[in-house]
């Protein structure tokens, strides 16, 4: 259930939209001021945020450039000012949609969720990482080649994972076993090198004009991909 920030001062505006998004199923938190938002927004981590531009205390283009400092959470402005530039304004400062009052209810209820779907394909799509046919998904540990999973043991997955967040870097085995094994491994670094032999093992059919687990010679190993 996704969890919705109001922050609305006119007590029956907000209550309007927080009856609207129960009614499909939305979790949802209201603030009434500008000097509570941001505090309600660490303490709720919502989904997204419908706020009001004209507040007491901090204005909704302050908060939403607060906001917008440490979060990529959607956000949606609710406003009585209707002027093109004023649209513009919001967009230009992070703002994903811009809601005129009044409004109607079905409509922004639409527009929420069109703004939720878009944000949640950006937030699944950023987890996948697609090389040509050889598909890893960071955040489900699976692994595809050519649409078949590629079953791996915990430690070669780790590794693949690890090299996938940066691809085309080099890293020696001293820094694959500190980012993989960890600092407390005290065993030999010929893991990593027999590791990286599972993996091409595993990855055999890998088309090479896409990519490759590549070794440079006295550097050490890196994901060399060409089609990302």
């Amino acid at each position: 259930m996704s969890t919705i920030l109001i922050v609305e001062d006119e007590f029956a505006i907000s209550q309007v939209l927080k009856v609207y998004l129960e009614k499909v199923g939305y979790q949802i938190v209201q603030c009434y001021n500008g000097s509570e938002a941001l505090p309600m927004f660490h303490e709720h981590q919502p989904h997204l945020v419908l706020l009001d531009i004209m507040l007491p205390d901090k204005n909704g283009w302050m908060i939403l450039k607060e906001i917008r400092q440490q979060s990529s959470c959607p956000v949606i402005m609710l406003t009585a000012l209707g002027e093109v530039d004023d649209r513009l304004a919001g967009f230009d400062q992070g703002a994903d949609d811009y809601i005129t009052k009044p409004f109607v209810a079905d409509e922004m209820v639409a527009r929420v969720k069109a703004v939720l779907r878009r944000s949640q394909g950006n937030e699944q799509a950023s987890f996948i990482k697609q090389f040509g046919q050889l598909e890893i998904d960071t955040r489900a540990h699976t692994v595809y080649l050519k649409g078949q999973e590629v079953v791996l043991t915990p430690r070669d997955l780790s590794v693949l994972l690890f090299l996938a967040e940066y691809p085309n870097q080099t890293f020696t085995r001293e820094q694959l076993i500190e980012h993989v094994w960890g600092w407390e491994y005290d065993g030999s670094d010929r893991a990593v090198d027999l590791a990286i032999k599972r993996l091409r093992k595993a990855l055999m059919n890998w088309d090479i004009r896409e990519g490759e687990i590549k070794t440079l010679r006295g550097l050490g190993y890196q994901l060399s991909v060409t089609k990302k």
